[in-house]
């Protein structure tokens, strides 16, 4: 077999598997879709496409449930939380690259520990310090916990920042720059691959957490999105589903326009920093 033909067939190879992967990544989310505008309750059907489309299910969201009010709880936690979170992650990794201290090597190893942790661990631990300040079933509690959290993944900030040619903050220094100058003026306009990258993660995730929010909100005008459905559907005679297919259409709908929103920002930014290597 030649080297062309020997290259033709992995490339067919490829090609092949990548729609195998396909197929099997969208056609979940399609079914959810499909769920939505289909008639009834049930999600079992025996076709893909349902027979009969109808808005329905998206109408109940508002008209039979809260799901106003839970998207606006949800919106203001994340955005909230996207904010600070950013900034909260960039400033230990923007440190941890440029300073050099006593102790920078042990907090890094400690933080980078503590980040392979799973979240879940701390959960009784936090819900009893809410408790005792008298924060728990507010959304200042959800906000808290989630910003507080975000720092422990600085290592992709710190490593973005290491690719930054020092030379730069050294001329800014001797140009009698501080700090917070050099860092907001000139490598933040250096950084927006990274700062997108972290502001969609921190947004993805506040936006769609469950487990945190389930045992902290209570009452039915602090819940979000993910306990609001949740709740929608775990009652004993819950038999809701098309509307919970509706309402999952709709979650995605903010995550992935700012993906679309910023995917510029991203591709731009990388293409910037190749130009400039």
């Amino acid at each position: 077999m030649s080297r062309k033909l020997r290259g033709s067939v992995w490339l067919s190879i490829s090609y092949v598997l990548l729609a195998v992967i396909g197929v099997f990544s969208v056609y979940p989310a399609l079914w959810v879709v499909m769920s939505s505008f289909r008639t009834g309750n049930s999600l079992f059907s025996e076709t893909l496409f349902p027979t009969a489309f109808t808005l329905e299910h998206y109408a109940n969201l508002f008209n039979k449930y809260d799901f106003a009010l839970w998207y606006t709880n949800t919106l203001k936690i994340a955005l909230t939380t996207t904010v600070i979170g950013t900034v909260l992650t960039l400033l230990p990794g923007y440190a941890f690259s440029i300073f050099r201290f006593t102790g920078r090597k042990t907090m890094m190893s400690t933080l980078m520990v503590l980040g392979l942790f799973p979240g879940f661990m701390s959960m009784i631990a936090i819900f009893i310090l809410l408790n005792l300040l008298n924060l728990l079933n507010t959304h200042l509690a959800v906000i808290l916990v989630y910003t507080a959290g975000a720092p422990l993944f600085f290592l992709f900030a710190k490593s973005y920042f290491d690719t930054i040619p020092k030379s730069l903050v050294e001329a800014a220094r001797i140009d009698g720059a501080g700090h917070l100058s050099i860092f907001f003026r000139i490598v933040m306009p250096l950084s927006t691959p990274l700062i997108v990258y972290t502001a969609l993660s921190i947004f993805a995730g506040s936006f769609t957490d469950f487990l945190f929010a389930k045992l902290v909100l209570r009452t039915p005008e602090t819940k979000t999105l993910a306990v609001g459905l949740f709740d929608m559907i775990s009652a004993r005679q819950a038999t809701d589903f098309t509307s919970f297919a509706a309402g999952c259409v709709l979650i995605a709908v903010p995550i992935t326009f700012l993906f679309i929103l910023l995917q510029r920002l991203l591709t731009e930014g990388l293409t910037a920093g190749a130009e400039k290597g």
